[in-house]
């Protein structure tokens, strides 16, 4: 795909697979939980080949910031799994098969396939504490900078500096609210139109598009159990529940298409 790939037995990824603690030295923070030993995926319903099955691809951002955080918040602490993950650099991780059926993204979750893309997340205030963590400005423009308490990083690409794709704060409504995000890496879209590109040759009922509204613009609400059930294509988590928002009002939605095409 002319992205870097690791898949969940190759040294250095993430085997969703393991029913156990992938992360067993580094305990949980207080208030967090650690699930039971077992599966943290499922079997896909009914006989259909994958190729007629899968019809979507979901995206979220992980709000951990790394793929590396993500994982660790899936496996070992939500007890929840996802396809693959998108790191800042553009590595993408394969968690699972995608004949598995991954816990992700509630009632898409029999017909979807999803990617988790490193970003901390949208919020509702600008200034919000986490964007401020997670970001600051250099002789360069803005970049993400990394808290103290998050520990290893985990990102591949040595001497790595992530940076927006646009400099500036994004703002934008999903469900009618205002929320502010920093946008994805160049690298990110870059692997993403890849891995879009790679998934519509398999599976060809996943089409490079997204849900619009009436004026043929992607829409930034959540669709009905009607609307869902017909559509085919690519999707963000906020299509599938009302309660979610990600990718997020930053996420370049006629930019990962038109790249994927």
């Amino acid at each position: 795909m002319g992205s870097p790939v690791v898949l969940w037995d190759d040294p250095g990824g993430y085997d969703a697979y393991r029913e156990d603690l992938f992360f067993p030295d580094e305990p949980p923070l207080e208030g967090e939980t650690v699930p039971a030993r077992g599966r943290r995926y499922g079997e896909r319903g009914g006989p259909a080949p994958l190729a007629d099955a899968i019809d979507l691809f979901v995206l979220h951002y992980d709000a951990s910031g790394t793929s590396r955080q993500c994982f660790k918040t899936l496996q070992d602490r939500r007890g929840l799994s996802v396809h693959f993950l998108l790191d800042l650099d553009g590595t993408i991780y394969q968690t699972l098969d995608v004949k598995e059926r991954a816990w992700h993204a509630g009632a898409a979750n029999d017909r979807s396939v999803g990617v988790e893309i490193a970003n901390p997340g949208a919020y509702p205030e600008r200034r919000h504490e986490r964007l401020k963590s997670w970001y600051a400005r250099d002789a360069h423009g803005t970049r993400v900078t990394f808290p103290p308490k998050l520990g290893p990083t985990g990102i591949r690409t040595g001497d790595f500096v992530p940076r927006p794709a646009r400099d500036r704060i994004v703002s934008g409504k999903i469900h009618g609210r205002t929320f502010w995000q920093y946008d994805f890496t160049n690298e990110q879209y870059a692997a993403l139109a890849s891995l879009a590109r790679a998934l519509a040759g398999l599976l060809p009922r996943v089409r490079l598009d997204a849900p619009r509204d009436r004026a043929g613009r992607v829409r930034a609400t959540v669709m009905s159990a009607t609307e869902l059930e017909s559509f085919s294509g690519l999707l963000g988590h906020y299509h599938v529940t009302r309660e979610k928002i990600d990718p997020g009002p930053a996420f370049d939605w006629e930019r990962l298409l038109r790249e994927a095409r």
